[in-house]
């Protein structure tokens, strides 16, 4: 009986001992879970804390955009300022100084014997008001030319016809580089009597020639982009003066301004719809052959790769960030590794941050984009002054006046711009002060102060 009986006791410990060892390992286990189940519930807390705080700076971030685009608006205004003024002043000054000097050195450019192919008449005989009936025909015949021009172009842009059109603007620069600019350094080397071999003459033109269109159809230094385009308008401008007789000319000027407001101002002007249709595309690139630009053109290009790289490279850092969050939360994690993914999310943003930084800086510079001035108005300006400096027999009275006026009509221009901040047509202000105060000067002025000269009166 006693060996039963320890027996039963030893059993009964036994028993009691291990229930003992199995509600602990049961407390162990619950404690267990009830950490997990903690650190679960801690990692969901703060994948909502990080959620409101991403939301709170997407929303910090939305209103400081707001912020810098109200900003910008106000201060649109001061990208049209003197700076930008100056940058316009300082090319077309080259180029009416530029095709001055040419007339009043070279006749070749003032001889009436020939005159353009869609000119019906040439004003050298007959009397003042023949000659002017004459010259509203000729002007009508040259603004019609323009006109046709003009909307053709609009059309293949319209119409995305880029090989017609691109072959169009390059056979045209071809043409200027190769040929025009040739003869003109042939009358140049002849009044000057420079003598030259036809080898380092064709080698000139060819070297002058190819870099001209590479810069301006392709890539190059901004200042010897500015350069060609410069030469280029004031080689149409000689041309012009060369070939339209004299009563035309200011008429063409007159037509002229009455063109440009109803191209560029009216809704269904063929100048606005050209620009419009740009802007829907985006194309920031518009014509780079026959626009003056105070910045580069294709760099925006540049931009806009840049951006779409590091914006590619952000995504993919979102996505490896989104993976490593997704894991790190999939497992249980002590409050360490939590600490830790936080900390590299934050730092992950914080370098999503540095990069998109010169992103906004990029759109920024592109948006600015400077000022940019059609060639055509340095053609018609060159002109103005060209043709008052030849038919005043190189009146410098008249000539400073019409570059005053010139000037004076540009820079209201731009504060024009400034305070509509739409395209507007450079012409108008500048050709028709121009050509008011030609006929002012030459008729009033110049003979007042002759006569003052002449009677040796000092006012």
């Amino acid at each position: 009986m006693s060996v039963n009986s320890s027996t039963e006791e030893t059993v009964s410990l036994i028993t009691e001992s291990d229930r003992e060892q199995h509600d602990n390992e049961e407390n162990v286990v619950n404690m267990d879970e009830g950490a997990t189940e903690l650190r679960i519930r801690r990692g969901d807390l703060e994948t909502d804390e990080r959620e409101d705080a991403d939301s709170t700076l997407d929303a910090g971030r939305g209103a400081r955009r707001a912020r810098q685009r109200t900003e910008e608006e106000d201060e649109t205004p001061l990208k049209y300022g003197p700076e930008q003024l100056l940058l316009l002043v300082v090319p077309v000054s080259i180029c009416m100084i530029v095709v001055v000097a040419t007339v009043l050195s070279i006749k070749s450019y003032t001889s009436e014997d020939a005159t353009l192919v869609y000119i019906p008449y040439n004003e050298k005989t007959g009397s003042s008001s023949s000659k002017l009936g004459h010259g509203f025909v000729n002007a009508l015949a040259f603004v019609g030319i323009v006109l046709v021009m003009t909307i053709v172009l609009v059309v293949l842009y319209k119409y995305k016809c880029y090989k017609a059109l691109f072959g169009w603007l390059i056979g045209g620069v071809c043409l200027l580089m190769f040929l025009f600019s040739g003869l003109y350094l042939v009358d140049l080397f002849d009044k000057y009597n420079t003598a030259m071999d036809w080898i380092s003459f064709f080698i000139i033109v060819w070297n002058f020639g190819v870099v001209g269109m590479v810069s301006i159809f392709w890539k190059g230094p901004l200042r010897l982009m500015q350069f060609y385009h410069i030469i280029t308008s004031a080689l149409i401008a000689l041309i012009l003066i060369k070939y339209l007789p004299d009563f035309t000319t200011w008429i063409i000027l007159g037509a002229l301004v009455l063109y440009d407001l109803w191209a560029v101002c009216c809704p269904h002007g063929p100048l606005r719809v050209l620009v419009e249709t740009a802007k829907e595309r985006g194309d920031r690139n518009l014509f780079q052959s026959l626009i003056y630009s105070t910045t580069m053109m294709w760099s925006v290009t540049m931009a806009e790769n840049e951006t779409q790289s590091h914006t590619a490279q952000d995504s993919e850092e979102d996505c490896e960030d989104e993976s490593d969050s997704e894991t790190s939360e999939g497992r249980p994690a002590g409050a360490d590794d939590l600490s830790s993914t936080s900390s590299e999310a934050s730092a992950g943003g914080q370098r999503r941050k540095r990069r998109r930084r010169p992103e906004s800086n990029d759109e920024e510079d592109s948006e600015g984009g400077g000022a940019r001035l059609g060639l055509g108005d340095f053609i018609f300006y060159s002109v103005l002054l060209g043709r008052a400096a030849y038919d005043s027999d190189g009146d410098w009275n008249v000539i400073l006046a019409c570059y005053i006026c010139v000037v004076i009509g540009l820079g209201l221009t731009t504060l024009l711009l400034s305070m509509i901040k739409r395209a507007l047509p450079a012409l108008p202000i500048s050709v028709t002060f121009g050509v008011i105060f030609y006929f002012a000067t030459s008729y009033l002025i110049s003979p007042f102060v002759s006569a003052l000269a002449q009677y040796q009166v000092f006012i």
